[in-house]
């Protein structure tokens, strides 16, 4: 049995984010950096902590601005905070912000820091819009241009064609295959019927709709007033339908194949706009600042597998080294958080941790086992509340430990599944 991670122990203080909207919805006036500059303001205020003790800002996007690529020190850059905090941005598909705060946690556990913000941020209602290659090297030439001949000159070439914008696909650049139907073809291989996935979506909807009508959703979030004149605030989640049912999400038709597909709209993740940040700090000096910790990062692992094989299913690797790591079994598990992208990636993932391939695959002896469904997402997740690509890892981070405290539970366990064929789990605990 392997220990729990080596150094400092990393404790999570507490977590803050912003509400999550559909994108093109209320929160489109704001940038992935704004967004992200009101989480960490919040969680400052929350925490009263000392801007001036802060270390370090980690924090995670996966569509960056092309005219400030580096979200973290955007958001370290407001007038909150003391401008020498060091600050980077990190990417790893959907679990970009728990690589923020796995960064920031190894910081910790070396002793190069001692207190830090991680999260992350994304705006899908405000995507960069590329021009074709052609079009751009007329620009290109042309700002070279020392006449108006040599100007008119370099747009000689372009064609109407140019003219077609360009938009970030949400597709694996190696294989093309989107992320629906990346969904579809593991529902096909794990014998995940629409029913099933159904059901899910379900779940997720009524325990969202519960959790943010007692306030426990709520309780995460800082409020966003909303322009033009900022006198109204967005305070809860607006992709959470409490009025779904079996019957509205069986109507809906599949999206990626549509004769023979079973992802629908209904089943799968939205595209969202939201922002979320965490406070860490080692366990020294959370007891030396008077802070009660939430909880401590006991283990992490990532991994990855092929984009054109499964592409949503590396979680299935990463979880049982995460719990090696930590010397413990999925059954010592009080809490499951597990990412929905689909409800079929998160049904061919459990169908996952059941299976003897998937465990010879990660290197364990045996298979993880059965996850008992009153301890998963007993809060929603992803289907319901949003996916901001680069703000969910922190938000599945915060509303893991709080239900943990709430239920006096000691271990959780939560799984992300990521683009490009990747996987994040990590195990907490209380103290």
């Amino acid at each position: 049995m392997t220990t729990p991670l080596r150094g400092r122990r990393v404790a999570i203080i507490a977590g803050v984010r912003t509400p999550f909207a559909k994108a093109g919805t209320t929160l489109k006036g704001f940038t992935a950096i704004e967004l992200g500059k009101i989480a960490v303001t919040e969680l400052i205020h929350r925490t009263n902590l000392d801007p001036a003790s802060l270390d370090l800002l980690t924090f995670g996007t996966v569509i960056p601005s092309v005219v400030a690529p580096n979200i973290a020190r955007e958001v370290a850059l407001m007038p909150l905070l003391p401008k020498g905090v060091q600050a980077w941005s990190v990417s790893r598909a959907c679990a970009s912000a728990n690589q923020a705060i796995t960064d920031a946690a190894d910081q910790i556990m070396l002793g190069h820091a001692d207190i830090a913000i991680a999260g992350g941020a994304e705006s899908l209602s405000n995507v960069p819009i590329l021009h074709s290659r052609g079009f751009s090297d007329a620009l290109v030439a042309a700002s070279k241009a020392k006449t108006i001949g040599q100007r008119l000159q370099a747009f000689s070439t372009v064609r109407a064609k140019d003219f077609i914008p360009i938009t970030p696909a949400i597709a694996e650049p190696t294989t093309g295959e989107s992320m629906g139907q990346s969904a579809e073809k593991m529902a096909k291989i794990n014998g995940v019927s629409r029913a099933e996935q159904d059901a899910l979506a379900l779940a997720s909807h009524q325990n969202a709709a519960k959790g943010t009508a007692d306030g426990r959703l709520t309780a995460e979030i800082a409020p966003v007033y909303l322009p033009p004149k900022y006198e109204q605030a967005m305070t809860v989640d607006n992709g959470v339908r409490s009025d779904s049912s079996l019957e509205q999400l069986a109507s809906l038709r599949p999206v990626f194949d549509k004769k023979y597909g079973s992802v629908t709209a209904g089943n799968a993740s939205p595209l969202t706009d939201g922002g979320a940040a965490v406070l860490l700090m080692s366990e020294e000096r959370a007891k030396a600042l008077g802070y009660e910790p939430i909880a401590y990062i006991r283990s992490y692992a990532y991994a990855a597998l092929d984009p054109g094989e499964q592409l949503l299913q590396a979680p299935v690797l990463a979880a049982p080294i995460a719990l090696q790591r930590a010397g413990l079994t999925l059954r010592d598990m009080d809490l499951v958080e597990m990412h929905e992208a689909f409800a079929a990636q998160v049904l061919s993932n459990l169908r996952g941790f059941e299976s003897k391939e998937w465990a010879a695959r990660a290197g364990v002896s045996a298979p993880l086992g059965t996850v008992d469904r009153s301890k998963l997402n007993v809060l929603g997740g992803s289907l319901s509340i949003g996916h901001p690509f680069g703000a969910t890892g922190a938000r599945i981070t915060t509303t893991l430990v709080n239900e943990l405290a709430r239920r006096g539970g000691q271990f959780g366990l939560m799984t992300v599944c990521a683009a490009g064929g990747l996987g994040f789990s990590m195990v907490v605990e209380r103290a």
